[in-house]
Order: structure tokens, then sequence, then C-alpha cells
């Protein structure tokens, strides 16, 4: 777990860069060319890792995948935020929710056939969907970025880089940044420390913690639009408090129960929360940003998952190695509690810089 850890660090900290750098091309050369270019690396990546044996140039491996293979996630993001308007971007960011969790369903499913057949022929195959979805990117999609200004239009890459200072000076923003840092660094357990830990202390094989993913993504897909439609009826900052509340309960559950029905109720806390939380906030970063800074907003807010991935899998993998494992658990409720709290701090501040929906209800 020490391992698995220390390369999530190196993936996340060459993501960290990357990110940075994708954030700044998207306002400077668009968003259509950076998902490509994404998609490009992505499947660059994949070849690449299916011929890696040796483990010190796997890690070497594990570093230029974080740094290249996302660059396109910005872009994507921002691309959302100029299509639609305000009232329907939770909506559209919900709608990718709902992709995502549909392609986590299926492709698992997919991934185990074909790793029957070959490893090497699912990195391949990984490689060639990259491909495919970067050429239908290119005819059927347009750039969306908002007309420059002669002077934006204008400015260097060393200009474009030097506005993330623009958005660190952004009080409200900063202060939403990192109480997401502490949410999602409950979150982040998930997919890195609760899989081995049900494995070693309670017996759930492999194909058992697929099942509760599979619970993950089926309530999601069945049930994202509705819940999107009635939280976007209240105030953001309250509907994350909300969803974090629910994090905190649903992570430090794990700590106490020790039957299969249990895990499974805890997932599906945890999936209410992650429904409450994931459209709304992308959301309220589209409406933090200025039009023409959409991209390093977005990539800022990035970060919120990269950082966590730092340390936090490599935390939680120390104290399983050396502690009680449960204790991980019991951290995690804590923070969430304190990220919880957070947000409902920081809906004051918000109301105060960004003007709520007037449909909004306290």
């Amino acid at each position: 777990m020490t391992e698995v850890g220390v390369l999530f660090a190196i993936l996340s900290g060459a993501r960290i860069i990357g990110s940075f750098l994708s954030g700044a091309l998207t306002d400077k050369i668009g968003r259509r060319l950076l998902m490509i270019y994404g998609l490009i690396f992505s499947a660059g990546s994949s070849l690449l890792m299916a011929f890696v044996e040796d483990m010190t140039i796997f890690y070497l491996a594990v570093f230029f995948v974080g740094l290249l293979s996302s660059i396109g996630g910005p872009a994507q993001q921002a691309m959302v935020a100029d299509l639609l308007p305000e009232k329907q971007r939770a909506d559209g960011y919900g709608l990718l929710h709902v992709s995502d969790n549909l392609a986590h369903t299926i492709g698992p499913m997919i991934g185990g056939l074909l790793a029957g057949i070959s490893y090497i022929l699912l990195f391949f195959i990984d490689a060639a969907l990259s491909i495919i979805t970067a050429i239908i990117i290119y005819f059927a999609l347009t750039e969306t970025q908002p007309q420059k200004s002669d002077k934006q239009a204008e400015e260097s890459m060393a200009d474009i880089l030097g506005g993330y200072w623009r958005v660190a000076k952004n009080g409200v923003f900063m202060a939403f940044f990192a109480i997401a840092i502490l949410m999602k660094l409950v979150y982040r357990q998930m997919g890195t420390t609760l899989p081995v830990f049900l494995r070693d202390l309670h017996g759930v094989p492999p194909q058992g913690y697929g099942w509760l993913l599979s619970l993950n993504a089926a309530i999601v897909v069945l049930f994202q639009f509705m819940i999107t439609r009635k939280t976007s009826q209240f105030k953001p900052m309250k509907v994350m408090a909300v969803g974090t509340f629910l994090y905190a309960v649903g992570f430090a559950m794990y700590g106490f129960v020790s039957i299969s029905m249990f895990f499974f109720i805890a997932m599906a806390i945890i999936t209410i929360g992650e429904m409450f939380i994931s459209p709304i906030g992308q959301s309220l970063v589209a409406r933090f940003a200025p039009e023409d800074m959409r991209g390093r907003y977005m990539a800022f807010f990035g970060f919120s998952w990269t950082i966590p991935s730092l340390f936090g899998p490599l935390a939680a993998g120390l104290i399983m190695d050396n502690f009680n494992p449960n204790l991980v658990w019991y951290l995690a409720g804590v923070i969430g509690l304190i990220a919880a709290l957070g947000y409902w701090q920081l809906n004051n501040m918000m109301e105060k810089n960004i003007p709520e929906s007037s449909t909004a209800q306290p």
C-alpha cells in the first residue's frame, strides 16, 4: 500500500504540472485543440504502459502519463461553461457525470474480458478508442472559446501563466478550493484504499468491490438528473455542505461495520453525496471564472483532485501498514465533517461575492 501511495503521488504531481500548462493553453489556443491533443497523448501513454515491465521505468512512465494524458480536462470543463447558460450548467456537468459513470460501469466489464484474452490487446484497444474520439472531436465540434479582445489576443504565454496569480487572489474561490481539497481527500480513498481494506480486513474479493462500484455507477445513471434538478433550487454552498456530510457518514461507516449489506448501504450514502456535489461544484467554478479565464480556473480547481492524491493514498497506506486500518475511516469522517462545516460557513461569503439565482431557496 505504501508503494501504491508513492505511485499515486508521482502521477498526481505530474498532473499538477500538466494541468497548470493545459489551463493556460486552453485560454490561449482554445478548447477543441487541447481536447484532441489530450486524447492523442492518452493513446500514446496507453501504448507505453503496455510494454513497460521494469518497475523503475514504470515510475518514469507514470510521470509522463500524468504530465500529458489529462491535458484535455480543463478544456472539456471550460467548453461546457462556454456552451451553456448559467442556469443549465449544473445539468450539463451532471450529464458529464452520468457519462463518466456509464463508462465506469461498462469499461471494467469489457476490460475484464479483454484482459482474459490479452493485456496487450486491452492497452491497444484503449489507445485506438482515444484516437477515434479525437477524430470525432476534430470533425464534429467547433471551437467554443469566447471572442478575445485585441489585448487578450496579444498576450504572451508568460502573461497567460501569470493569470494564475489572479485566480489565487480571488479569496472566496481560494477558500472554496481549500475546502474542496479536504472533501476530495476523503473521496479519493474510494478508489485507492477501500478495495485493499475490504480485501485484507473483511475478505471481500475484487469482484465484491466491483459490485460496490457498479452500485455507485447505477445510482448515478438512474438518479443524477433528478437529483441535480432538485438541488439546483437551493443555495449551492449548502448543497455542497450536505453532500460532503454524506461523504463523512458513508466513509466513516467502513470503520464501524463488517457486514456486506452495510458496505453497500455506506456506498449508497456516498453516492448520494456525490450526486449532490459533482455537478454543483463544477458549475460554481464556472460562475467564479471570468469568461476569458475559464481554462485556468478549471485547471486550478482540478488541483483539488491532484493535491489530495499526492499524499492521501500514501498517508492511508502508511496507516494501514502500521496502525489500526479502521483509523483511516475514522479520520475520513472527521475530515469530511470539517469540510461540510467549511462549505456551510462559506455560504455567507458566497452570497456577498456572487449573486444567487432568484429561485434559490434558503
